[in-house]
């Protein structure tokens, strides 16, 4: 029996019934009437903010993904607390969010405003200033469907619990990412992102401090590594923004040197080493740090399904004027 459709077409409407209804208002080519220099003025700003300020790719993503993980990717993370309301970015964990990713943001959506104004929405900036970035210092290109409205809501007492913390077992990282419809190859693919970037010493400084009555070090943590941390972070207390790069052979480079680390003992925060150890995590380890094509393409999947995790389209958000701060004041 022939069909007028390619397929039947019950089969298609069903198809087109399992993706989610905020998602199928995206597209890759959003932007291309209503605001055609779109492309070119985000290159230019990553560009340019790169070049001068080498730690924002690292830094971008660190924004993004802790944007995505709270209530969806809809810039929630950009808003600043009022006296009506603490906003997340003012959440403890949110604190050491670099103010180079910030910055850039500002200068894309002002330079974007000037082209084509209230079109072009925050969380998109940040979508695709972070795909830009990371394919800029090495990593690879993935697509990022476009047309995320920003969210309307920003509370700081939201970010508990969402966001992984350095101080969790992988069972607890597993059950977080669990929660978002991420698997655990999944969350290993993703926190590849630590390949890039540098965390502050109090985040790790359990490990290379009075571990233990028998070792002043993790004994897991290659001791010269743990000895030259030490050296790093020796004045932490004093100074609070004292850190390490969270990959010691190739911190500017996205590559796969972040696993073949953890292999060697040379993983910086304690949930980065225990993924090579935990039965459900080390295998992907393992397979990343010998297959940097496989950890490209993983990764890029779970960035794409990362991007569009809660997003908010039509009615139930808006294209901020400021990045900062809510059309309408929220409480």
């Amino acid at each position: 029996m022939a069909f007028p459709f390619p397929f039947p077409f019950p089969l298609l409407f069903l198809l087109f019934l399992s993706i989610p209804f905020s998602e199928s208002k995206l597209s890759v080519d959003y932007y291309t009437k209503t605001c055609p220099d779109f492309d070119s003025i985000m290159r230019e700003t990553v560009t340019s903010k790169q070049i001068n300020s080498p730690t924002t790719a690292a830094g971008t993503l660190r924004l993004f993904f802790h944007d995505c993980m709270v209530d969806g990717c809809d810039a929630s993370v950009l808003i600043s607390t009022n006296p009506f309301n603490k906003a997340e970015r003012d959440a403890d964990i949110n604190l050491s969010l670099p103010g180079d990713a910030f910055d850039l943001v500002v200068r894309a959506k002002t330079a974007l405003e000037l082209s084509c104004p209230g079109i072009v929405s925050c969380a998109d900036i940040l979508a695709q200033a972070t795909r830009d970035l990371i394919t800029m210092v090495g990593g690879p290109f993935y697509k990022i469907r476009l047309g995320r409205k920003d969210g309307f809501e920003s509370k700081a007492e939201l970010v508990n619990g969402q966001v992984p913390q350095p101080n969790m077992s992988v069972n607890q990282l597993i059950k977080v990412f669990a929660a978002k419809g991420f698997s655990a190859q999944e969350m290993v693919a993703l926190t590849g992102a630590h390949t890039i970037g540098f965390s502050h010493c109090k985040e790790f400084s359990h490990r290379i401090y009075n571990y233990s009555n028998t070792s002043p070090s993790d004994p897991e943590m290659y001791p010269k590594y743990a000895e030259a941390l030490r050296k790093t972070c020796s004045n932490y207390l004093k100074d609070p923004g004292m850190s390490a790069f969270n990959d010691i052979m190739t911190p500017s480079k996205f590559d796969n040197m972040y696993y073949q680390n953890l292999q060697r003992g040379l993983g910086l925060l304690a949930t980065d080493h225990a993924l090579s150890k935990h039965p459900r995590t080390k295998p992907f380890v393992d397979l990343y740090a010998s297959n940097q094509t496989k950890f490209f393409e993983d990764f890029s999947h779970a960035m794409e399904k990362l991007s569009v995790f809660g997003i908010k389209t039509g009615r139930k958000g808006e294209v901020r004027h400021k990045c900062d701060a809510f059309n309408t004041l929220k409480a």
